[in-house]
């Protein structure tokens, strides 16, 4: 039988074929068969299911559990970002003194506020906040909760047991903002010159206010001002260890006699750099308003007075200056001068013929009027204005004083100005002027920064004659040394130390009151070569026991500088010497002045 044939093109053979082998098994993909093992009833299936099911409701749960658990621990670390950042309180830099002792700086606090829109019961709320912060006025709490802001704060600064007691509330839409608080270490110590900071850290005076001008306020706009640690700090030519001595010393002296208030300074006269500033009553930094209260101005910075007898220096060093009146010359103070129905005469009268440094010595009233009248009317208000009198100061302080002059300027007011009335100034001018006369003749303003020499005579202008300088150390050392000297009581051993008094009638309501006085005194140590000056101030002293009925600076600032000068010149580096310079003033030798035979 012939085979049958087939086109080559036929399907039948191969699928005879095909369907003659066994069926190949086909595998599943991982997906199917996970879903398989899941959801088939087979029982040998089940333990997949079981170890899927289980790692899932662990990782779930663990989740979850890390979450309470940081949120339990760390509820002050969740920033609130409906804040506006000019409603929190900005970091600012530390303040240093001179040594590097921390003068001002930042602590971590947390302030409370609520977002009104989710607060489910208002009143509740404001019943269970208030228990926990009884300061919280609770009427006006709910008045805020009432309102439409986004955000409103309940209490600023709280304290940690504050913040655990309504944390643990649960009251929902009460949150907490961590915030940076202005701390001063020193207290009271320089707070006229520190200043202080709102709760918000934006600083309302002294340095603290100097800083924000300085360009933090625009870094805390930016969000920049958010961490003190990132912050260069601020460091002052203050030494905190003069300022604690020189505060409390006006302390004592202000109760020993009795005064309204006190004033003190230390200041390098060869750099201008303030070491210590204290005025008495004052302040804490800590507490901003307590700084409101009128009686704790700056007195040094901010008050104005007229500075007695301390400003015969000015009028001596003028007239030497001048060339119209010599070390030699003498003045005639035998009879008081009169103009019209004012008669100008001498709290201490000698009555005779007195030298340029008798004149200064027994503080003459009538010698450094005839001393300003060689000199002119128009050439004095010149030399006022030339040493920083008669126009405003401006240092890193944000605070100062006009002074207050008369508006015509005639010859009476000439001869009154010249021994330290009609004019009033802050001290710290009379300060920087009588450093002027004592340094070389370089008059440079008062600064709270360090300063080099260098630096201080780049920016100096020259006021004096070196020779002039020379003798107004001369002068003011005499006053010390002499017995008739008004600055006898600052003759501390080993210390060479120069001064003069002042002493002023203050000024109530227009008319002089004798017994309301303003005394000043200014010493300068070493007086061959004065590197610092000490300036005390008393408001209205008393004459108590021990002053022989007198309430003029000799009897109260000038004990109370020598005090001074005592406790901080260890700080200073100022050495006692026990042998005095081999010549001191050599020009005034020369000359032979009188007392230098």
């Amino acid at each position: 039988m012939m085979a049958r044939s087939f086109p080559p093109d036929d399907p039948q053979p191969l699928s005879a074929t095909r369907s003659n082998r066994p069926a190949e098994k086909k595998r599943a993909s991982f997906p199917v068969r996970v879903w398989r093992a899941l959801f088939s009833m087979r029982l040998d299936k089940s333990r997949p299911r079981l170890v899927i099911a289980m790692l899932g409701f662990v990782g779930v749960f663990g989740a979850i559990g890390y979450k309470l658990v940081l949120l339990a621990n760390q509820p002050e670390e969740v920033v609130q970002h409906i804040i506006p950042a000019t409603e929190i309180a900005k970091a600012r830099p530390d303040i240093l003194d001179r040594n590097g002792v921390v003068l001002a700086t930042d602590v971590k606090t947390v302030s409370l506020f609520a977002e009104p829109k989710r607060l489910i019961d208002k009143d509740e709320a404001v019943e269970l906040i208030t228990a926990v912060l009884p300061s919280v006025d609770a009427k006006e709490l709910r008045e805020k909760f009432a309102s439409k802001k986004g955000f409103v704060w309940i209490k600023r600064e709280i304290s940690p047991t504050e913040r655990d007691e309504i944390y643990r509330l649960g009251l929902p839409g009460i949150k907490f903002q961590p915030e940076s608080k202005r701390v001063y270490p020193n207290g009271t110590a320089a707070a006229h010159v520190i200043g202080s900071a709102s709760v918000d850290n934006t600083g309302l005076s002294g340095i603290e206010k100097y800083i924000d001008n300085q360009g933090l306020s625009d870094l805390a706009g930016a969000g920049l001002a958010s961490d003190a640690t990132k912050l260069t700090p601020v460091q002052l030519s203050l030494d905190v260890r003069v300022q604690h001595a020189l505060r409390d010393e006006l302390a004592k002296g202000m109760d020993r006699y009795k005064a309204k208030a006190a004033g003190g300074m230390v200041i390098d006269v060869t750099t201008g750099e303030v070491i210590a500033l204290a005025s008495l009553p004052d302040f804490d930094p800590s507490n901003p308003k307590d700084a409101l209260d009128p009686d704790k101005i700056n007195r040094v910075v901010v008050g104005t007075y007229e500075m007695g007898s301390t400003f015969k220096a000015l009028t001596t060093a003028m007239a030497l200056d001048s060339g119209k009146i010599t070390i030699n010359s003498t003045l005639d103070t035998r009879s008081e001068l009169r103009y019209g129905k004012y008669p100008i005469k001498d709290f201490h009268p000698t009555h005779r013929i007195l030298t340029v440094p008798e004149v200064f010595i027994h503080s003459s009233n009538i010698g450094t009027a005839k001393m300003a009248l060689a000199v002119g009317v128009d050439g004095h208000r010149a030399f006022l204005r030339k040493m920083g009198q008669l126009d405003r100061l401006q240092t890193e302080l944000p605070e100062n004083a006009e002074p207050q002059q008369q508006k015509y300027w005639s010859e009476l007011t000439t001869v009154t100005v010249a021994y330290g009335h009609g004019l009033a100034v802050a001290p710290i001018q009379a300060v920087m002027a009588v450093s002027a006369l004592v340094n070389g003749g370089h008059l440079f303003a008062p600064t709270f920064l360090p300063r080099t020499e260098e630096q201080a005579l780049a920016l100096s202008k020259t006021v004096i004659k070196p020779e002039t300088s020379e003798a107004m150390r001369y002068i003011m050392r005499l006053n010390a040394t002499n017995k008739d000297g008004t600055a006898n009581k600052v003759n501390i051993d080993g210390y060479f130390v120069g001064g003069k008094t002042g002493t002023a009638d203050k000024n109530i309501h227009g008319h002089y009151d004798g017994k309301r006085v303003f005394t000043t005194f200014m010493a300068i140590a070493p007086a061959d070569k004065p590197k610092y000056l000490f300036m005390t101030i008393m408001d209205e002293p008393q004459a108590v026991e021990g002053t022989f009925g007198y309430q003029t600076s000799g009897w109260n600032a000038a004990p109370v500088t020598g005090a001074v000068i005592e406790r901080v010149a260890p700080f200073l580096d100022l050495p006692k010497r026990f042998e005095p310079p081999l010549s001191p003033f050599p020009t005034m030798v020369k000359l032979g002045a009188w007392g230098t035979k």
